[in-house]
């Protein structure tokens, strides 16, 4: 027996653009109230129209960034009414910052990608998961990527904060053993959304180049995914599911037809 979805609530991170604004959509088409969050508060406010017209349930907006502690727990912390019945946890805020050496890199984009990534990530869930163990039930989907099993040239930082998601779902898992809560990991490959803008910070024809000659992941696909893990039977628990476009095996080897 699926479960259900509609008239639970669900936060999901990172939901201006790309995986989380898809998934926000696609958990409110099952009838799920969603609490969306990010930086940029006209993106969410327009967001929250789009959901409530669209799916006709209810979308609250919670503008903070995940690094910073404090907003988190005075922002998020204070919206007890939503903590004490929230079913859904979906870490999406996260991003690549440029494609460097070590030797060459910016510790300032390092700091970003960690803070945002593996610490955001991690502040949000301290925030969210003490009612779900007390309720004894909820689920919390990590979305981390290919970059957590591969890494590449460039990417050493990046691929570092997915492997960090990646082992902090498996030992989220041990830390709620027995207490009603399931988490998964959804790890989606090449996907077309600002994630390579973001990367390449705003050249856009570079973050183009990405997918050049290739049929990429959607964003919709990816929120199908996490739609998929948040409705199996409450006995079936998706640990991980790596999700990449057909044109993709691995993080080197990558179809491109020719013009």
């Amino acid at each position: 027996m699926m479960t259900e979805l509609k008239g639970r609530w669900a936060l999901v991170t990172g939901a201006t653009s790309g995986f989380g604004k898809a998934t926000a959509h696609a958990l409110a088409a099952h009838g799920c109230h969603v609490a969306v969050t990010g930086r940029r508060e006209d993106r969410l406010m327009a967001l929250a129209r789009e959901i409530r017209e669209r799916h006709a349930v209810e979308c609250l907006t919670l503008t903070f960034d995940v690094r910073d502690l404090a907003d988190v727990r005075s922002i998020l912390g204070d919206a007890t009414d939503l903590l004490s019945h929230l079913d859904i946890l979906v870490n999406n805020a996260g991003l690549a910052l440029a494609l460097d050496a070590i030797q060459s890199g910016d510790p300032a984009d390092w700091d970003q990608m960690i803070d945002t990534n593996v610490k955001g990530l991690l502040y949000v869930t301290r925030t969210v998961l003490p009612g779900m163990v007390e309720r004894g039930s909820g689920h919390i989907v990590n979305v981390g990527s290919i970059a957590g099993h591969q890494v590449y040239g460039g990417g050493a930082v990046y691929c570092a904060t997915k492997y960090a998601v990646r082992a902090i779902s498996d030992a989220l898992r041990y830390d709620v053993l027995g207490k009603g809560v399931r988490v998964s990991n959804v790890e989606p490959g090449l996907a077309e959304t600002e994630f390579s803008e973001v990367r390449f910070k705003g050249d856009r024809k570079r973050a183009g180049s990405v997918y050049d000659g290739m049929t990429p992941l959607r964003a919709e696909d990816v929120a199908d995914a996490v739609v998929w893990c948040l409705t199996r039977p409450p006995h079936v628990n998706i640990q991980s599911l790596l999700i990449l476009p057909t044109d993709q095996a691995s993080a080197y080897a990558v179809n491109r037809r020719k013009p």
